[in-house]
């Protein structure tokens, strides 16, 4: 195992005890100053330029594959685009580290030990991108085209990861709004490969398979405990429950109708803590129902379709993967207006939920202070959410245009022949037939 791997492992396992030696903002500074410093060496590396005819014409996708992320959805979906578009490809699964459960075995027939083709496609996050260069090798970018799948979430992209781009020929991002921050970094190409949105659902997996009632109207939020709360903003969606359902913002009484709806609380990396904080701070009410399990994708598209309505009060997305399924198996959104989501979903298909673009005042995780996100309008989030709950017309209406939609702008079609048209630029190859 290399020492960056170690490195990230380490403060990974260890991060609930390092943070108790030491505030998390030291340990942070502490991993950005060592990758910086493997970073700014990638300049010198001198990679062989891309050959045409060095190797076979295909595409080496290396990804977290089997990872039960969202980030291993995105390289499954994207491996799915590639599949579909009839351009020869093989996986190279590669996990920069063990801390992810990676038991994901959809996309195993197309797994390889070894690359074989002359274009890589690195599905892999900028911020351990140079960990992942030293762990494969040199030798896997000489003589390839090399292409890194980025996804980030607001509009400027941090500088001190801009040395990657270093070592790459080109790169893809799932958004334009991806897209246009790197743009104003890089006059490498850049180009949008959207997720072609997939959610199949299963019939058993119905509420009283996740112990939800029948009889209640359900919202559903997703987050992660244990990271980037700040940009998911789980509490915002919380409070525009409460002003919706409760008489009034403090919550001593309830309305009427409280008693008839709730809210499914699916929280990855949750403890009893964490849990306590949200019945703490709803005030004791009653409807909420807690799922911590890790679900397969099946399971968790099926819980969505079981909901009434997803909400997502998000400050930046880079896509919106959730929002998109949710769309896609016929659950109305309730969405922030800003960022990458508003691409594929806008008025007539979603509540969309207006916003003031704020300064972050301090540092938080990768994103920088002075960097910009939105802050939602809670109160008419919870105006959509009383809307949803009390004109089931509308509801239905609304999801019904959505899903639609979704499929015209995210399907299969559409994203492979960008795939396939960006394939033959890049080959210098025009009649559409691919040597093997």
């Amino acid at each position: 195992m290399s020492f960056s791997r170690s490195f990230l492992n380490i403060t990974s396992h260890l991060k609930p005890v390092l943070i108790k030696i030491l505030p998390l903002s030291f340990w942070h500074r502490l991993k950005e100053y060592y990758m910086g410093r493997r970073t700014a060496r990638l300049k010198n590396e001198a990679i062989i330029p891309y050959e045409e005819g060095f190797y076979p014409e295909g595409i080496n996708l290396v990804a977290p594959i089997r990872e039960e992320s969202g980030l291993g959805q995105s390289a499954r979906l994207l491996a799915g685009e590639i599949s579909g578009s009839g351009i020869p490809f093989v996986i190279i699964s590669h996990q920069v580290t063990d801390v992810i459960r990676a038991e994901d075995h959809s996309m195993d027939k197309f797994v390889e030990a070894a690359p074989k083709y002359g274009i890589n496609i690195l599905h892999i996050n900028p911020y351990v991108f140079t960990v992942s260069y030293y762990q494969l090798g040199k030798s896997l970018w000489d003589c390839r085209y090399n292409i890194a799948y980025w996804l980030w979430e607001l509009p400027e992209f941090p500088k001190r990861w801009r040395g990657c781009i270093d070592i790459l020929d080109e790169i893809w991002t799932p958004s334009e709004f991806v897209s246009a921050s790197l743009r104003k970094v890089t006059d490498k190409p850049v180009i949008t490969i959207p997720y072609k949105v997939e959610a199949p659902v299963n019939e058993k997996y119905d509420r009283k398979y996740f112990g939800l009632p029948k009889d209640k109207f359900l919202f559903l939020m997703m987050y992660d405990s244990s990271s980037m709360q700040e940009r998911k903003n789980p509490y915002g969606v919380l409070e525009a429950f409460k002003r919706a359902f409760y008489e009034n913002a403090d919550g001593l009484s309830l309305k009427t109708e409280a008693s008839e709806v709730g809210i499914i609380i699916k929280m990855k990396g949750a403890d009893r803590a964490e849990i306590d904080r949200v019945r703490t701070y709803l005030k004791g009410y009653d409807n909420l129902y807690f799922l911590t399990e890790t679900y397969s994708k099946v399971e968790v598209n099926s819980l969505i379709a079981v909901s009434d309505a997803f909400v997502s009060l998000h400050r930046a997305e880079g896509f919106g993967l959730v929002m998109a399924e949710a769309m896609m198996v016929g659950t109305p959104c309730v969405a922030t207006n800003w960022s990458a989501n508003t691409e594929f979903m806008n008025s007539d298909v979603a509540c969309m939920v207006g916003y003031e673009l704020v300064p972050l005042a301090h540092d938080i995780g990768p994103y920088d202070k002075g960097s910009v996100w939105a802050e939602p309008d809670v109160a008419e989030a919870a105006s959509y959410m009383k809307k949803l709950y009390e004109d089931r017309e509308f509801a239905e209406d609304l999801a019904a245009r959505a899903k639609a939609y979704i499929r015209e702008r995210l399907g299969n079609e559409r994203i492979t022949e960008i795939i396939n048209e960006r394939f033959k630029q890049i080959v210098g190859t025009h009649d559409g037939k691919f040597s093997k």
